[in-house]
């Protein structure tokens, strides 16, 4: 005849404690994402004023003739242009200044 053991109670995990600095490491960089959601919400609020502000139509005087525009687009355009010739340098000036490698010899 054998005799059964009492069932054994499975206790309950527990998660591991979370250190103070992983913590406060944790809380700094949601801290940091509400900073970035409020500043691009800014952004947009300032961004649909100038938009409000500047509908009327401008004539662009060009080299050779001239031309009419709404001003907020002429913004918008120079604005997204100056970004794209913006990252244009950052990246020759990268290639440009980057390290140069040298072949190891005695791999040859």
């Amino acid at each position: 005849m054998q005799l059964e053991s009492p069932p054994q109670q499975e206790l309950p995990r527990t998660e591991p404690v979370e250190p103070r600095r992983q913590r406060l490491r944790r809380h700094g960089h949601r801290s940091g994402l509400y900073a970035l959601a409020f500043g691009l919400v800014a952004l947009l609020v300032v961004l649909i004023a100038l938009v409000v502000a500047n509908t009327r139509r401008v004539e662009l005087s060009w080299v050779a003739g001239s031309g009419h525009a709404s001003l907020v687009w002429i913004i918008l355009a120079s604005a997204v242009l100056g970004w794209l010739l913006g990252i244009v340098t950052s990246v020759v000036f990268r290639l440009r200044t980057r390290r140069r490698r040298h072949p190891d010899p005695s791999s040859g």
